[in-house]
């Protein structure tokens, strides 16, 4: 993972242990356009590189990451389509799957939404996810000068990650809360 998502994450980690009013600014932000909900800047704006234009994917990535943080703050070192697969290998719900797979086919502009959902599946099941792999998936998923091909990479990593999760031998799977 890049550094700078790194220090988000921390920024982000140290939010959610010393300002809760911040996080839920960040979580309000959610039910807005990414970047679009003026109380949200003053915790994503100083990560935004000065040389980005407003319109910078980077920028709608950092606010999606930032809230999705705040209404599930567990950091973890799995993706977030591997804590996906492993939460409906535990469930067993078709449901599950039918998110992820409306998730794989989101575009820009419902993307937001479509985490949002999954994301709180994920809280729900007690699972973690790591919020820096996602803010640099999200900053390829959103930059419309990235090949679509390239981009299209992101989704194919994701299925890989989800299925394999979900197929996963139980010596690969990871601890259960309170089975750890």
């Amino acid at each position: 993972m890049s550094d700078y998502a790194q220090r988000f994450i921390a920024h982000l980690e140290s939010l959610h242990e010393h300002d809760r009013a911040a996080l839920a600014a960040l979580r309000r932000s959610l039910g807005f356009a990414p970047g679009a909900y003026p109380p949200a800047y003053p915790y994503v704006e100083p990560f935004v590189a000065a040389e980005r234009h407003a319109q910078d994917a980077s920028r709608p990535a950092l606010y999606v990451v930032a809230g999705l943080y705040a209404t599930h703050p567990r950091q973890a070192g799995r993706s977030l389509a591997s804590s996906l697969g492993e939460l409906m290998r535990r469930r067993g719900s078709a449901g599950i799957e039918q998110r992820f797979i409306a998730l794989l086919g989101a575009d820009a502009e419902n993307l937001a939404t479509y985490l949002r959902r999954v994301v709180s599946l994920l809280a729900a099941g007690d699972l973690a996810l790591d919020y820096a792999a996602l803010l640099e998936d999200l900053n390829r998923w959103l930059d419309p000068r990235i090949d679509p091909e390239r981009r299209d990479l992101v989704r194919q990593r994701w299925a890989r990650d989800f299925y394999r999760a979900l197929a996963a031998p139980a010596s690969e799977r990871a601890p259960t809360p309170g089975n750890a």
